[in-house]
């Protein structure tokens, strides 16, 4: 196995690949997902709300099989999966033209869908409308739709932090075991999507603006942890980040243009601007404190809990 091999933020050595190799013998037929649950368990891999890292677990053994180093079982049938694909794409919504100016469609309704009914809705908009399309969101995820006399306007979604960007750790002053411990406290705005029927002045900064002040209370509501501070990034080639900066967000750099799992430098993507939105005035000690999960998980509850009341 090569070297220092580490998929999704943990190291894997060659114990631990023997180790992966026997439950797949063992649990072949139960399949993929009681694989990576019974490995959660046994790595103790849970969230910082206790829950098991099942999805961050089954990308790793993905990741481990493209290498060529173990043989998952077959995906088992989704019998469910054509429906889903259909609804993604054919859920009805108004597309008339919407437009005027933004103090005459406030207040805006903003409403986490996250576990309601309207989050299909949302998903089938991320999905037509969004150029990066919708994906199944990796480990804690919230979603939101904007409103307008009961009109969806707009979807925002907030996920896991990116594992590695330079510019962002570099302004952070993280080195690399600090950032494996902490990383947690980080939120990605993964996507921000205005339907393009709605042209309204100023909406974008104004939605994430509304949008920052209820995330952390709903983040510690669904995770019992508070995030420190938002990321996201900006396509170069497509957008200015000019909604970010309105709604005063720090640009900090840009990518490489390099994926999450190029290792070798091969695999070329586009440059984004890295904007960051802190939530916290002293998040730099939060996300420098050496072990702050391990060390100090009451004053992680106190301290989300007062970020969750402010």
């Amino acid at each position: 196995m090569e070297q220092n091999l580490i998929l999704r933020g943990r190291p894997v050595t060659s114990q631990d690949l023997n180790l992966i190799r026997s439950l797949v013998d063992q649990y072949q037929q139960q399949g993929r997902t009681f694989i990576s649950k019974e490995l959660c368990r046994i790595w103790n891999w849970h969230q910082p709300n206790g829950a098991l890292k099942d999805m961050a677990c089954r990308e790793l053994l993905r990741r481990l099989e493209q290498k060529g180093l173990i043989t998952l079982p077959l995906k088992k049938i989704d019998i469910d999966r054509r429906y889903r694909k259909r609804s993604l794409q054919g859920l009805p919504h108004e597309t008339d033209l919407l437009t005027g100016r933004l103090k005459e469609f406030l207040p805006i309704d903003l409403r986490m869908v996250r576990g309601s009914p309207q989050e299909a809705l949302h998903n089938s908009l991320i999905h037509q409308y969004h150029y990066l399309g919708y994906r199944q969101t990796v480990g804690p995820c919230l979603k939101y739709m904007a409103y307008v006399k009961e009109r969806p306007i707009a979807c925002l979604s907030w996920g896991a932090a990116a594992w590695k960007v330079a510019c962002r750790d570099q302004f952070i002053g993280w080195s690399p075991s600090t950032r494996s411990n902490n990383l947690f406290f980080i939120v990605n705005n993964t996507r921000f999507l205005i339907f393009p029927w709605v042209r309204i002045p100023y909406l974008a900064s104004h939605l994430l603006s509304q949008c920052i002040k209820v995330l952390a209370s709903d983040w510690y509501r669904w995770y019992q942890y508070c995030p420190v501070l938002l990321e996201t990034f900006v396509d170069a080639e497509r957008f200015s980040g000019t909604s970010y900066r309105a709604a005063n967000w720090l640009w900090v750099g840009r990518t490489r243009g390099r994926g999450k799992n190029d290792r070798d430098h091969q695999k070329k993507l586009p440059i984004k601007e890295v904007f960051l939105y802190p939530l916290k005035k002293k998040f730099r000690e939060i996300l420098n404190h050496g072990s702050y999960r391990q060390e100090h998980p009451q004053r992680i509850q106190i301290l989300s809990a007062s970020l969750a009341d402010a």
